[in-house]
């Protein structure tokens, strides 16, 4: 076997050992076989709640389980491929295997970088915030390109995208928008996108046609797990009730139906205005919850708690990624140097690699750059 060949099998090895550590395969038959006794109990779902956690868990442990089988037996395959080819003087067969394993080697890299999101709440739905930063009407006009962004690349990973609240800038785009998007790990890949995102571009609100520099944060905090108790004090809280409206007067309401919640002792405030007011009132309680559990989670985790902590304003300094579109077109990270010049890709929702980069870098605490340089 060529050399290139024998170093993707070492690697994709080495990341199925990763796999079946973390996955735990050898008594992931046995909760599965737990699980399916528990899901086929007709009073489970009496309690409809812990029933989809239940189904849940299962429908990620079988995924877990059928990939790592699938690539284990991908691997095998292409060996034996390239040992028949070889024998037989098959040059194409030898070829085409090659390729295979050079293909299951980034999709083995891929399934490990997942399998490390095994933090608190990495498994959990999420809330994606986003705010417009200084600049009027063009940072406006770029919360909303991220606020997109975020949206195509959720609704690619086949995750479910509700908006809670938005309000309209006053010209174009938007001044904060929350959604919460809901799938596996939608909180685990998200949050590492917290922080001040810097746009640079021929701004179309300028009739002059200069190049100008925009600023909008992002925020991400998960969505509290069922199992998770928070308690608020009912004194540490105000409600307040309002109007909302919409751009081009969509979700008009009539009547005060949305539902801002302040919770005084950290200055917290969550709104929603896309339902009912009883609706709105639950949508945003839950949400303060999660918020409050986030700020409980950065506690807990130095790491985390200096990332948000690193976010800053919206504004010159502060940022962890920059979008060049004039005078050339590129995305750099600043935190792991990554970057693409495929620009109109990210705005499109292709974020992986610099999500993968970012993950990479937390887990192994140095950037992909450094950890190449040690290669």
């Amino acid at each position: 076997m060529r050399a290139e060949a024998q170093n993707n099998v070492e690697a994709i090895e080495k990341s199925l050992e990763l796999l079946h550590q973390r996955i735990g395969m050898d008594s992931a038959e046995h909760r599965l076989e737990e699980l399916n006794a528990m899901t086929e109990d007709p009073e489970l779902w009496n309690d409809p709640d812990r029933a989809q956690t239940l189904m849940r868990e299962r429908q990620t442990l079988v995924a877990a389980m059928d990939g790592y089988k699938a690539m284990a037996q991908e691997k095998s395959d292409s060996v034996e491929l390239i040992e028949l080819g070889e024998m037989e003087g098959d040059e194409e067969v030898v070829k085409d295997a090659e390729n295979a394993l050079k293909a299951l080697r980034e999709r083995a890299a891929q399934a490990e970088l997942e399998a490390l999101l095994n933090g608190e709440a990495d498994g959990n739905d999420t809330y994606l915030e986003v705010h417009s930063g200084a600049g009027g009407t063009e940072s406006c006009d770029w919360a909303s390109m991220l606020a997109r962004m975020y949206v195509r690349w959720a609704e690619k990973q086949g995750y479910k995208v509700e908006l809670q609240s938005m309000s309209p800038g006053e010209e174009a785009g938007i001044k904060s928008a929350t959604y919460k998007i809901s799938g596996h790990n939608a909180y685990g890949w998200l949050k590492s996108e917290s922080g001040v995102h810097r746009l640079v571009r021929i701004s179309p609100y300028d009739s002059a046609a200069r190049r100008h520099t925009s600023f909008s944060s992002v925020w991400v905090y998960p969505v509290v797990d069922d199992n998770i108790e928070i308690e608020v004090n009912p004194a540490d809280i105000r409600i307040d009730t309002f109007r909302s409206s919409g751009a081009g007067g969509q979700h008009v309401n009539t009547t005060d139906s949305a539902v801002r919640i302040t919770h005084e002792p950290t200055g917290i405030v969550v709104t929603s205005s896309e339902k009912s007011q009883h609706q709105n009132r639950d949508i945003a309680m839950k949400a303060l919850k999660s918020r409050l559990y986030q700020m409980e989670l950065d506690r807990r985790n130095e790491a985390i708690n200096e990332a948000h902590a690193s976010k800053g304003d919206a504004g010159w300094g502060n940022q962890i990624r920059s979008y060049v579109l004039q005078p050339y077109q590129m995305v750099k990270d600043l935190r792991t140097s990554f970057e693409t010049s495929d620009t109109q890709g990210v705005l499109d929702g292709d974020l992986d690699g610099l999500m993968a980069a970012t993950l990479a870098m937390d887990v192994s605490g140095k950037s992909r750059a450094e950890a190449n340089a040690e290669d």
